[in-house]
């Protein structure tokens, strides 16, 4: 490794020495240059420097907060480094906002009637009772202020409604939608009809005898055997037993009753079931 000439050992002293000098004199520098003098068109705005202080809920939260800091004992508070704190930070509040400084002044004003209480000589004790420390209303109202801040501390961090959570609601209809039953087709009675027909062909008996058949006869036995029901089922009002012309005549009767609007005939669904049921006015 080539060693340094000394007039470059010489030049290099020389330039830190002069860099040092410089950072000593220049109290800035811009962009890396230094500045040695204020730019006589610099403006500083009034509120660019401010002290931001610790935001206080009002003259107990700030005794409660000197108090907790310094570690003093809120039955035994030292009233003269309490007071002198406390002043400290009235003025910086008064320095900023007058308005809010009326509440920390009249407490202000309770302290140093309190600091002053204290250096005065104690009355004689009359009745051997003791005379009140004239701290203790302050630490009454201190221990009650501190209770209720914990208190809303501890509701602040509960889940709220609307914030943290909601509650799920539903629509329940107070009554019940009529259902709306499907209208017998004249092809699903005379399925039915044909069912009723195919087994009564098979219980028929072979006797020949002749039979006067009444079909308002049949229209009053049908709407005896649907009185004391709400319905009946529809292959029930016939008897398979029965000789054809028989059925054919409650059918008939079935229909007359229908069409005369005595009984109504209805279905739950298609293919369902059918019903015969008294018509109600």
């Amino acid at each position: 490794m080539p060693e340094a000439k000394p007039e470059e050992v010489a030049s290099g002293t020389a330039h830190a020495n002069t860099d040092d000098a410089t950072a000593v004199t220049a109290f800035a520098r811009l962009y890396g240059e230094p500045l040695f003098e204020l730019p006589a068109d610099l403006y500083i705005p009034p509120d660019a420097l401010e002290i931001f202080l610790e935001a206080f809920e009002g003259p107990l939260d700030l005794l409660l907060y000197l108090i907790r800091r310094q570690n003093f004992n809120i039955l035994d508070i030292p009233m003269e480094p309490l007071t002198r704190q406390y002043m400290d930070y009235v003025q910086e509040i008064r320095s900023h906002n007058l308005e809010l400084a009326a509440d920390y002044l009249l407490m202000a004003a309770m302290l140093i009637e309190i600091k002053s209480r204290m250096l005065l000589p104690r009355p004689p004790v009359v009745n051997e009772e003791e005379a009140e420390d004239p701290r203790a209303q302050l630490v009454r109202r201190l221990l009650e202020y501190e209770k209720t801040k914990q208190a809303a501390q501890q509701l602040a961090v509960l889940p709220q409604q609307g914030r943290d959570f909601w509650c799920a609601s539903a629509h329940v209809p107070t009554h019940e939608a009529p259902v709306a039953l499907p209208t017998v087709t004249p092809e699903a009675l005379q399925r039915a009809w044909q069912a009723i027909v195919r087994r009564s062909k098979l219980l028929a008996h072979h006797t020949i005898t002749r039979e006067k058949l009444s079909v308002r006869e049949y229209m009053s036995r049908v709407l005896r055997t649907l009185q004391g029901h709400p319905y009946v089922e529809f292959e029930k009002l016939f008897d398979a037993s029965h000789s054809v012309p028989v059925l054919v005549v409650t059918f008939v009767a079935l229909l007359e009753l229908g069409k005369e609007n005595l009984i109504e005939i209805v279905q739950a669904e298609a293919f369902a079931p059918i019903y015969v049921m008294v018509r109600t006015v």
